[in-house]
């Protein structure tokens, strides 16, 4: 039984039915006109607007979309009759001896992701890009025959996996995210993300930042059976790793035959949070025996994914830059971080839970006015008043474009960095970022 007709419950139909299982996908929603194609292409069953319980409660195994929460009604149902409800990666991994490279954090996983993958190609490994990005992890283990596989893994993929083992994990970081779905526990959200690195063997490795404290105050109780490769822009690290010192990151695998190094400057993607994700991608490929040229050059021509601190045009010397991707009051921290130009600011959209004081010394710093753009900016107005003079609302893309643009002088960047989810406007950030790049290239 699949729930969820998405990426990963498609791939995962696909996929049990090539095994040889009786499959049936069950959408409450309605199933895009893509997918459905593809199961009827395929014959397989499916309902959408409803789920039909008593043959959903009937299944052997169900694997469940990543947005559906472990406490909704039927999840809870099945689980009390013992029947397995797990995610398409670990349905997936049973049927794959590739070689896995699993990337998670709060923030930076895409991008990090993206990089590896793109110096694995690089380099010329036959290597397969999915998980939270790309194509479905099952779908390509049904139709393909990759050697390595570079995973993105969200939490909640990460919480239907239980017996999948990653050979090379990589933490980039834990802040609060999704707390909604972790019983408002900090705790509980931790403990999903350490999730990568269940099952590994002393075979596997184990990426993880020595920068970031909630992940050391983790460590300290817990033990880890692969082999720890940290990575740091704050102290030397020794033996296997990888850090920052004054402009120059050093890598270091196996003293082979020595140390990688190149400066900041030469790295494609600029900002602090991009110096950790060039590390945890550089060491992966390492690992992999990737050549350091390769990873060098890599490192200077990867170009970022598409509403993730995307340059969109300049007008009238004016920078317009799409982060839409920004979800959480931490990408947004780290999308100013990296801006080197007095910024507009558009902001706000679903709220999840969010601390806005995170951002007001970077705001002062850096902000000189913020356009609102959510259906209840209260929040975001209250945490701003007094730390930039010019807070405005917008209802629309378009609006808030048109609003930053009289706002920015010459010289000026214009950054889309919502801090918030995109459902009270949008159909999701990809829609809202489009919204915005239309509306920028409308001008």
């Amino acid at each position: 039984m699949i729930l969820g007709s998405g990426e990963s419950g498609i791939g995962s139909a696909i996929l049990a039915q090539a095994k040889g299982f009786s499959v049936f996908v069950s959408d409450k929603g309605l199933i895009k006109e893509k997918y459905k194609i593809q199961l009827l292409e395929n014959n397989i069953a499916f309902e959408e607007g409803m789920h039909t319980e008593e043959l959903i409660l009937n299944a052997n195994e169900i694997i469940k979309s990543p947005g559906i929460p472990d406490k909704a009604d039927l999840v809870v149902k099945a689980r009390a009759k013992n029947i397995p409800v797990i995610s398409e990666i670990e349905f997936a991994g049973r049927y794959t001896s590739a070689k896995t490279i699993c990337i998670t954090g709060s923030n930076g996983k895409t991008t990090t992701t993206l990089l590896t993958y793109h110096i694995l190609k690089k380099a010329g490994y036959n290597v397969g890009l999915g998980g939270n990005v790309g194509k479905s992890f099952a779908y390509q283990v049904a139709k393909e025959n990759f050697e390595y596989y570079v995973l993105e893994l969200s939490s909640f993929q990460l919480d239907g996996m239980y017996d999948f083992r990653a050979d090379i994990a990589v933490l980039l970081n834990i802040t609060p995210d999704h707390l909604d779905r972790y019983d408002y526990k900090f705790e509980n959200y931790v403990a999903s993300k350490f999730r990568i690195a269940q099952n590994q063997t002393t075979d596997d490795a184990f990426i993880y930042c020595a920068d970031d404290a909630v992940m050391q105050e983790y460590m300290k109780y817990h033990t880890f059976n692969a082999q720890l490769i940290p990575f740091s822009i704050k102290k030397t690290i020794e033996g296997n790793g990888a850090y920052l010192q004054e402009h120059e990151i050093t890598l270091n695998y196996n003293n082979n035959p020595k140390p990688l190094t190149m400066t900041i400057e030469q790295l494609a993607l600029a900002g602090k949070h991009n110096v950790y994700n060039s590390m945890a991608a550089s060491l992966a490929a390492r690992i992999v025996d990737i050549r350091k040229e390769i990873i060098r050059e890599s490192l200077e021509d990867f170009e970022n994914a598409e509403h993730r601190l995307e340059f969109v045009a300049s007008i009238n010397s004016i920078e317009f830059i799409n982060d839409s991707k920004a979800t959480n009051v931490n990408s947004t921290w780290y999308a100013l971080e990296s801006m080197q130009k007095p910024t507009v600011l558009i902001l706000g959209g679903q709220d999840k839970g969010n601390n806005y004081e995170e951002l007001i010394d970077l705001v002062k710093e850096k902000v000189k006015a913020i356009v609102c753009l959510g259906v209840d900016n209260k929040k975001i107005i209250k945490a701003f008043k007094g730390s930039v003079e010019t807070i405005v609302e917008a209802s629309s893309a378009g609006e808030a474009v048109a609003m930053s643009y009289k706002l920015a002088s010459k010289g000026d960047a214009v950054l889309l960095s919502p801090a918030c989810a995109s459902f009270d406007m949008f159909q999701n950030y990809e829609d809202r970022g489009a919204q915005f790049k239309a509306a920028v290239r409308g001008l």
